[in-house]
């Protein structure tokens, strides 16, 4: 049996395990990161149909920030850009957030579906999906004057471990951080999906109207995907650096919008894959 934990702390769970080390084996409870889906539903004014509410994505996360996550999500996917979209945000139902938008917010359904099919198709996703990122809007990452170090970059990683508290207890959780040039973490957050740990960053940034970023960076703790690229780039974020290795189509994408990606990141080195231009050597 799994037991979640107290109600303050429900991204947690326990479970009875059998632990062996060393050839000897002890019963004991262990730490769960807990996984639950969450649905986001959207209403919106169509100008033929009138008022719709539709369930546009479930993922399944880490409970805790589902506002920030929902959030995260409709901005890096240019449903809102800012919060005066929205109306009102509904988490009564367990597992359910319902998000109004302005009558006057025009959202595109049919955009969205085909957006998921192009990210996620094989045999369709690599240049399909650069130019729906350019169809819908983004502009390469150019009005920044962004630098750091490469001796502040070394330390990242060291200090994303040090702030990552479920990741500790649960040793399950992903985490995305934003920095600054200075090498300090202003902001993390986690979650059992990486890329819904970098939604509660975006959503969280997108509530305190500091989007979008010119002066920070974001770190991820694992590798750095397509997808992750792509909310970076939704943020105006200049620079992504990831603990892990990135996929061809993510230096693509950071090519193909001036971001400067690093991989491999740790305390003694790091790749530079794109924009290198932003890193002190």
């Amino acid at each position: 049996m799994i037991f979640p934990m107290t109600d303050s702390d429900s991204a947690l769970a326990t479970t009875a395990i059998i632990r062996l080390r060393d050839g000897k084996h002890k019963s004991m409870q262990d730490v769960l990161v807990v996984e639950e889906p969450l649905e986001i539903r959207l209403g919106y004014t169509d100008p033929h149909k009138g008022r719709i509410h539709k369930s546009i994505s479930i993922t399944m996360r880490t409970p805790g920030a589902d506002e920030a996550l929902a959030l995260g999500f409709l901005f890096a996917e240019s449903i809102i850009n800012s919060m005066t979209a929205v109306t009102a945000i509904d988490t009564s139902t367990k597992n359910v957030i319902r998000i109004e938008l302005n009558n006057d917010v025009s959202f595109d359904s049919l955009r969205l579906e085909r957006h998921f099919y192009t990210t996620s198709s094989c045999g369709v996703c690599g240049k399909a999906s650069l130019e729906t990122l350019s169809l819908t809007g983004f502009e390469p990452v150019t009005h920044d004057n962004f630098s750091v170090s490469a001796e502040v970059l070394y330390k990242l990683a060291a200090r994303l471990r040090e702030q990552q508290t479920l990741f500790r207890q649960t040793g399950g959780n992903h985490a995305t951080a934003l920095f600054n040039n200075q090498g300090e973490i202003t902001l993390l957050t986690e979650d059992v999906g990486r890329h819904n740990a970098l939604d509660k960053l975006l959503g969280t940034l997108l509530k305190q109207q500091k989007l979008p970023l010119t002066q920070y960076g974001i770190m991820v703790s694992g590798r750095a995907s397509f997808e992750l690229l792509q909310k970076a780039l939704a943020a105006g974020c200049p620079l992504l650096a990831a603990v892990g290795a990135p996929s061809s189509l993510a230096v693509e994408l950071a090519k193909e919008f001036n971001i400067t990606l690093v991989g491999f990141l740790h305390g003694s080195g790091f790749n530079i894959y794109t924009g290198a231009s932003r890193i002190v050597l």
